[in-house]
């Protein structure tokens, strides 16, 4: 059912999702409820990020109605609050190392000390290995939190040290309310940007209050339903690549350029003066993570397009099985419906199942173009290179 009345203070930001804050808000207020480590899981865009944060804050606070520290949670400055959210490609054993030390601290001003991790899924078997003694014996007023997209993403050890609980997917309707809410967008392109994110909150939002992000989805995947040939795969391939980097870079160059600035102050270098020697060190390893964090960008913005047209096939097995009710790209229905026409269904899944391998192989580091090419030659041939 949708929600209609906001949960109090620090809850409020979560949409859709009261059966979870029940859950957390009871464990939160009764140590006899509370687990010392917790899974979060949910489709992307669930509010996974937001009801860990807010968890927190219940848990930091010494009352109810303690409202100073759990903004001071919710603003990223807790001193007994440690979040951690990666924009590069993986969590690194040291930064795992590091939350694993700081998971040994007593609090410092409230209840507990809560470590946040945002991307648990982003940590490779070695690292997730650093954890695993801290989940299993962590102090007594130490609580973890994990946010993953499902628990497959983390190994069974670590599953099996945590309490799981799972969002749900909250419905088009709820999306396009609260983007309404949010940005006071109208009804008709809210409604539109929710289905088009397939419920992903934050995609939603973005669709919403950017016209060149809608008209770039709705160009690339006409530009995908006019492939003919491989001439034709190999130039649409190439154009979503590089309109993919140029979103990448746009996205972090501002980002980066503070960063350096800031760091350049901060050792009292004026813009335009040269680096002397001995902090050159410092600004590589910078440069490093800028690039990293770039490489995570460019890579969320090819899947984000793979995710656009997961959806687009979605919808032509739909109309291939009689289902109309339920397309998430109404505006090409007819477009689509002539594909349901005109391929059989095997042909369709093929496609399916090789947008989803891709998806998998962009994360083991497949060259993006090549991925793409092969992708959209199965797409116009029906069957995999």
């Amino acid at each position: 059912m949708p929600q209609t009345v906001a949960a109090p203070f620090p809850w409020a930001d979560v949409w859709g999702q009261d059966a979870a804050v029940e859950t957390l808000r009871a464990a939160a207020s009764d140590p006899a409820a509370l687990s010392h480590a917790w899974l979060i899981t949910g489709p992307p865009g669930s509010g996974r990020s937001t009801l860990a944060h807010a968890f927190a804050a219940a848990l930091v606070a010494d009352r109810p109605d303690d409202e100073a520290a759990m903004r001071q949670v919710l603003a990223g400055t807790h001193p007994d609050v440690t979040a951690l959210r990666t924009d590069k490609v993986i969590i690194t054993i040291a930064e795992a190392r590091a939350l694993v030390e700081r998971s040994y601290f007593a609090p410092s001003a409230g209840r507990y000390r809560v470590i946040v991790v945002e991307d648990a899924d982003r940590m490779v078997e070695r690292t997730s290995n650093v954890l695993l003694k801290a989940l299993e014996e962590p102090p007594e007023q130490t609580v973890w939190i994990l946010c993953a997209p499902s628990e497959a993403d983390l190994l069974p050890t670590i599953r099996s040290r945590v309490r799981s609980l799972r969002l749900r997917e909250p419905d088009v309707a709820d999306v396009a309310r609260l983007i309404s809410l949010r940005t006071g967008a109208d009804e008709k392109i809210a409604e539109q940007a929710a289905r088009h994110a397939q419920r992903h909150i934050g995609m939603a939002q973005r669709l919403a209050t950017d016209e060149s992000a809608r008209r770039r989805r709705d160009e690339t995947l006409r530009s995908v339903l006019g492939v003919r040939g491989v001439g034709d795969a190999v130039d649409v391939a190439g154009r979503i690549i590089q309109a993919a980097t140029e979103d990448a870079k746009a996205l972090t160059a501002e980002r980066d350029a503070t960063e350096r600035a800031s760091m350049l102050r901060t050792v009292g270098i004026a813009e335009g003066q040269p680096v002397p020697p001995a902090l050159r060190t410092q600004l590589s390893a910078l440069e490093d993570d800028q690039k990293k964090r770039a490489t995570r960008s460019l890579r969320d913005g090819i899947d984000r397009v793979l995710t656009d047209l997961q959806s687009l096939f979605r919808d032509v097995v739909m109309l291939q099985f009689g289902r109309d009710d339920d397309l998430i790209n109404t505006e090409l229905r007819a477009e689509l419906a002539g594909l349901a026409s005109a391929w059989p269904e095997t042909r369709t899944l093929v496609v399916l199942d090789h947008l989803a391998e891709t998806r998998q192989s962009l994360e083991r580091n497949v060259a993006p173009l090549l991925a793409l090419e092969s992708l959209l030659v199965t797409i116009t041939s029906g069957r995999k290179p």
